[in-house]
Formats: C-alpha cells, structure tokens, sequence
C-alpha cells in the first residue's frame, strides 16, 4: 500500500467519524435543547423535514422550529442507530434509524420510531447536514408512563429553563 492510498482510506475514515458525529449532536442538541449546537451542525439553506413535526427550508427556520418543538415536548430522548453512509468526495448520504421518547405537553409520553434519510456536504473541511428527512414508522402514546428512577425535570431544569427560549 503506497501514501496515496492510506491518505484516501484516512481521509474516508475521518470523514465517516464526522458524519458519525453529525447525527450524535442532532440528537444531543434536541435532548439538551441546545440551539447553539444545533445551529452548528446545518449549512445555511439546509433543510429538515419531520412530518407531523415541521417543515423547515433553511437553518432559521430550522432553529425556528427546533423552538415549536422544546416548547411542545420539553423531555426528548433520542437514540439513533445503525448509520448506513455512502460518501463520494465532498458529498454523503445515509440513513439512520431512531428511536425516541418524548414528553408532549398535550399527549403525554409517547414513542416515536422511524428512519431518518441525510445529505451531507463537506465544505471549507467541515461536514454539516445539507438535509434530513425523518420516514414516521410509527408514534405510540405511552399512556400512565412513569419513570421509576429518575426525574422527567432533567432537560429543562439542569439543561435551560422553557423560559429562557424564545416565543418563536
């Protein structure tokens, strides 16, 4: 094996562990209700797509929502899994599963599952969403759910009060 070839496997391997942590930082974003690492990882006219969540055609707007959404359900846990990548140059795509629970104010507990489907695009070095489409599998209500350790307080009182975000 010569230079080139350990450059290009190094550089394939690098840009699959970004993209890797691309994915990591949505969810964490959303479960911390973190706007300021959510906003990191989109280029500007990115776009995400969650139906019978929102619809979002740039990175305000997706920020915009991510608001509508910490104010609806302000306990989100995301569990992504099983990334499928194809990367060419500067260009990726994927799919990767999700599992979610989610405290809506109005439903109560329920779960959510499904398969989200990306674009990426590497520019100035740097991997970010290009879009990111969620395929509903299914959301089921988990009616009379309570933890029985823990506390359902921990995103908005250790993480930001619902208070501090914005009213849209």
């Amino acid at each position: 094996m010569n230079i080139e070839e350990l450059t290009t496997r190094l550089e394939a391997l690098e840009s699959r562990a970004a993209i890797e942590s691309l994915i990591s930082a949505y969810a964490n974003a959303f479960d911390r209700i973190d706007a300021s690492l959510l906003s990191a990882i989109w280029h500007e006219e990115s776009t995400l797509d969650l139906p019978g969540f929102g619809q979002a055609g740039n990175r305000d707007e997706i920020l915009a929502m991510a608001q509508n959404s910490w104010r609806q359900m302000p306990h989100m846990h995301h569990w992504m899994a099983n990334p499928l990548i194809q990367i060419e140059g500067d260009s990726a795509v994927g799919t990767v599963a999700a599992d979610c629970l989610f405290h809506d104010i109005e439903k109560g507990p329920v779960q959510v599952s499904g398969l989200y489907h990306d674009r990426f695009e590497r520019r100035d070095g740097k991997w970010a969403f290009l879009s990111r489409r969620f395929e509903l599998h299914f959301l089921t209500p988990l009616k009379d759910w309570v933890p029985i350790a823990g506390d359902e307080k921990y995103a908005v009182e250790q993480h930001q009060s619902r208070s501090t975000l914005s009213k849209g």
